[in-house]
């Protein structure tokens, strides 16, 4: 759980961060940011040594229960202060009803633009973490009916997630009245990497893929050499390598950069990458510079693979700004390598709120209430 952040002089009943507040005009479309997907209630069981051999039980250390798929892209983004919405199809069952009340209520997420379907059953995942991996199994049909039009009739946002994998006529719709598409792929399981899957880049702002990803789609052998090629085919090419950092060239503002990752004891990694595109859709709406834009979102996505449950491991603003305190009174303690970070993290002495935040849901392991209420 996150602490409250308190500063002297400021009002302390002030529970809500707006970090966009600056740049807000009356002509803004209702949302800030609108995602669409699958959604999956996950059951994440972590503190494994191994997974089990066939026939064997092991007991984890650890269990937490969340919603799962896009949400973990919904929930980043509305912990970031970003007016978000969500278009999925959700079950009639007892899992969509705690989703549906968590991403509604908890996470204040627009859910006008997604449907409940009558006799259909929420998708499942069981993910099994351990020594710094994780291996999933599934349970999930098709929905009813394609929810492809949901985009259209959504309420505006200035950007918009989407997945080249599922290639809608809606997309240029949107880009033509004005909202940013921010594109993710995937691993192809195919293994062709056909270079073909890039060409909805066309539609798109800002594409985002890892670099196992980025090299094999761009034919290269380094994420360098793959963010440059990708820089080709869309105006803001993002790639993250784990432990390797993250590139990225914005050729809106011809800026190039790279981020050394965050140096955190990593739990579960479920959503990391979510959170990290979240991150730099808040960086890009408010206009910071593309070094703050990579050093916020890898910051954020370490922060998130502290905890384990994918969509609710995501920090909000008051974890961010508990982690600025604690590297900062570290390093005007004389402690060197904090001392560094915090030269290089200093912007976010002018990001982080000033008053007091409400804290966030951690994942649990049963349908816990209102527990995180007190």
């Amino acid at each position: 759980m996150e602490h409250d952040h308190l500063d002297e002089g400021r009002c302390a009943t002030c529970w809500t961060w707006d970090p966009l507040a600056a740049t807000r005009t009356d002509d803004d479309p209702p949302l800030d940011v609108m995602t669409t997907g699958q959604l999956f209630f996950d059951l994440i069981f972590a503190g494994l040594p191994r997974l089990p051999l066939p026939g064997e039980e092991l007991y984890s250390t650890g269990m937490g229960s969340c919603p799962g798929g896009i949400a973990n892209m919904a929930t980043a983004a509305a912990r970031l202060g970003l007016r978000t919405g969500l278009a999925a199809g959700f079950g009639d069952d007892a899992y969509a009803d705690w989703m549906w009340s968590v991403l509604s209520r908890d996470e204040n997420i627009d859910l006008s633009a997604s449907r409940r379907f009558d006799n259909f059953h929420s998708a499942i995942t069981v993910s099994m973490a351990f020594s710094g991996d994780r291996a999933m199994v599934t349970h999930a049909h098709d929905l009813p009916e394609p929810m492809d039009d949901a985009l259209i009739s959504a309420p505006g946002s200035r950007a918009a997630t989407i997945d080249l994998k599922r290639v809608v006529p809606s997309w240029r719709t949107l880009r033509d009245r004005g909202t940013l598409l921010f594109a993710d792929l995937g691993f192809d399981e195919t293994g062709k990497w056909d270079t073909a899957d890039l060409a909805p880049l066309q539609y798109c702002h800002a594409f985002t893929p890892n670099a196992v990803e980025a090299m094999a789609y761009t034919r290269t052998s380094r994420p360098t050499d793959a963010v440059r090629k990708l820089a080709g085919m869309v105006p803001l090419a993002v790639v993250t390598d784990g432990v390797g950092g993250s590139f990225a060239i914005d050729n809106t503002t011809g800026e190039e950069a790279y981020c050394p990752a965050v140096a955190v004891e990593a739990i579960d990694a479920t959503g990391a990458g979510d959170v990290f595109a979240a991150s730099m859709i808040l960086g890009t709406l408010a206009s910071w510079p593309l070094d703050v834009r990579l050093r916020f979102a890898s910051l954020s996505a370490s922060l998130a693979v502290r905890q384990f449950g994918g969509s609710l491991a995501a920090p909000g603003w008051g974890d961010i700004a508990d982690w600025w305190r604690d590297v900062s009174g570290r390093s005007e303690a004389g402690d060197l390598q904090a001392a560094y970070i915090a030269r290089d993290y200093g912007f976010l002495g002018d990001l982080i709120p000033r008053h007091a935040v409400h804290g966030v849901r951690r994942a649990e392991g049963t349908f816990a209430v209102a527990s995180h209420l007190d």
